[in-house]
């Protein structure tokens, strides 16, 4: 056989400079390579990134949750006394039908008419305020609600308890359970 002919590149593989580069090598790959305690390092700044990152996200799911649910309480409020600036341009003009009602004379014959004119009257507003959940507060002979009315005066009532309401001067108003207008009231002083 002949004798092989040796390629040049084997023998810079084969020389001592070759070899000594190759170990270089290996130790350089070697040192980009990270030890454990730097793996767990960035381990560990990643966990805790991702848990802030998890507990952003948590937070902004609750304020949106918070959001929408104060949406809905506005538009149910907004449903519930939508009708709260009618009634109360609607609450004098029932006033004064009640008025008109108790100035007539019950005997006289040629006003009784006009009385159950205004009388069906006053019954269809009141009917149609009702509808909306608009309802009187007459506290005639109840116990004196600083939050359901205003004291207009004091006076003697010897046969009543103290603090009880004497005389009602006006009606007072809710909706839906909201105070539109005190009903104004005259107390027994204690």
């Amino acid at each position: 056989m002949a004798e092989q002919e040796k390629n040049p590149a084997d023998e810079i593989l084969e020389s001592p400079v070759a070899e000594e580069q190759q170990a270089d090598a290996a130790t350089a790959d070697a040192a980009e390579l990270p030890d454990a305690q730097t793996l767990a390092q960035e381990l560990e700044t990643v966990t805790t990134e991702m848990d802030e990152l998890r507990d952003q996200l948590l937070r902004t799911q609750a304020d949106f949750m918070n959001v929408r649910r104060r949406a809905e309480q506005d538009v149910e409020k907004a449903h519930k006394f939508g009708v709260e600036k009618f009634a109360n341009e609607m609450l004098p003009v029932l006033d004064s039908l009640e008025r008109a009602v108790d100035s007539f004379d019950k005997e006289d014959a040629a006003t009784q008419a006009i009385r159950e004119g205004v009388e069906l009257t006053l019954g269809m507003l009141v009917s149609g305020l009702n509808k909306f959940k608009i309802e009187s507060v007459d506290p005639q002979g109840a116990a004196f609600d600083p939050a359901l009315h205003q004291a207009m005066s004091l006076v003697d009532a010897p046969d009543t308890a103290p603090n009880t309401v004497v005389a009602v001067v006006q009606k007072g108003y809710t909706l839906n359970g909201r105070l539109l207008r005190p009903a104004m009231v005259m107390v027994s002083k204690s």
